[in-house]
């Protein structure tokens, strides 16, 4: 698989510089972490669930979650978990289909060794689990039955613990609580894929929910925690790990998006109208001003539950020209001995030693999700990737 795999290879030559690598889920662990970008949520219970999958990957999805957890209704696990084992029995049945990278969101930890030994072949279309509301008391038990099946199994499984706790969120508990999740994550470092923020959880601790207008850095006590996760959890000394930014809840919202971008892009020789019309109904304004902030935080990837935000995700994760330039100049080996150098482009000063973590960073997700050519901006990338 591939980002923008799903769209002609005339048309990926003639947007990117550098296309996006291809991966499988044997790749190693440090690029599928960089890879998961849009990670579309589904509940287990859906009755085509099979269909949905191969629809989505299809359309660009590299990552999805199927959910047993906060989806569905109670009374919904047993079913969900017969569906579930049901519908990847059947994909596994399809040799040459392109998957994405699957995990389930489980519940108990029971039910992770439960799920696999009922899989039985088919566990080989698995990568993994989301464990849900994780602090070290209650994550550990997770992590050990991954282990646990993983060894039953001889499939290698990767954990996503998902940060939603209220002792996360709370002030007087957070710095010992998330000393917890790192001595618990680090035990367990080579399973663990990404950190998976819970926003939805932490606003509803304090009955709050941010409008379509308003992103989750917008609400103060919610921009305190991912402030902290990234902190203790993000950092770029070898101790971090990738932490995924939050849900947006919303879709199919009437909004201006993209009248100042259409009116700046080079692009518009094509029918603006008709573009605008799609980009409206595919993504929001908030939506795209909360990735812009996840990564300017330390995060990479989001968590999405409409396929419409997929796009979005993976079109302003692509690494600009400019960055690429900058990265490389940073990271030449005649530059070890640090120093300052004038950008390529004339418009800033780049500092080998203090910016050489963030030059890392960024070929790497150049490696992902490719290197847009000079003239390509997020506008073209967008409409590109969206269903004609």
């Amino acid at each position: 698989m591939r980002h923008f795999g799903h769209i002609a290879p005339e048309v990926r030559k003639r947007l990117f510089h550098r296309e996006p690598c291809v991966f499988t889920p044997d790749s190693p662990a440090r690029l599928l972490s960089a890879a998961l970008g849009a990670t579309l949520y589904s509940p287990a219970t859906r009755p085509r669930l099979a269909d949905d999958v191969l629809k989505q990957a299809g359309r660009g999805v590299v990552s999805m979650v199927l959910c047993l957890e906060d989806s569905i209704d109670d009374a919904e696990v047993g079913p969900g978990e017969e569906n579930l084992v049901r519908q990847l029995t059947a994909l596994a049945g399809l040799p040459d289909a392109d998957l994405p990278l699957l995990f389930i969101r489980v519940r108990a930890p029971e039910q992770i060794p439960d799920l696999v030994r009922r899989l039985g072949p088919a566990v080989r279309l698995l990568s993994g689990f989301v464990l849900p509301k994780f602090t070290a008391e209650r994550g550990i038990p997770f992590l050990e039955a991954l282990a646990t099946a993983e060894a039953e199994s001889g499939r290698r499984l990767f954990a996503m613990p998902v940060l939603e706790s209220p002792e996360l969120l709370y002030r007087e508990s957070r710095v010992e609580t998330l000393e917890g999740i790192f001595r618990a994550v680090d035990k367990y470092r080579d399973r663990v894929l990404a950190l998976r923020l819970g926003v939805t959880d932490f606003c509803s601790s304090y009955g709050l929910r941010r409008g379509p207008d308003m992103t989750a850095y917008d609400v103060q006590v919610v921009a305190s925690v991912i402030a902290d996760v990234v902190n203790m959890l993000g950092r770029a000394d070898g101790t971090g790990f990738t932490v995924t930014g939050p849900v947006w809840e919303y879709f199919r919202v009437q909004e201006r998006m993209f009248k100042p971008l259409l009116r700046q892009s080079p692009f518009l020789e094509v029918q603006a109208a008709e573009l605008r019309e799609k980009l409206i109904e595919h993504a929001m304004d908030g939506l795209l001003r909360e990735i812009s902030l996840d990564q300017a935080n330390g995060l990479l990837g989001k968590t999405c539950i409409h396929p419409s935000h997929v796009l979005p995700v993976h079109a302003l994760s692509v690494v600009s020209h400019e960055e690429f330039s900058d990265a490389q100049d940073i990271l030449r080996p005649e530059r070890g001995g640090g120093g300052v150098l004038r950008s390529a482009y004339t418009n800033k000063m780049n500092e080998v030693k203090p910016h050489r973590a963030w030059a890392e960073r960024t070929l790497l997700r150049a490696e992902v999700f490719g290197v847009a050519n000079e003239d390509i901006g997020f506008v073209e990338l967008l409409a590109a990737g969206l269903p004609s």
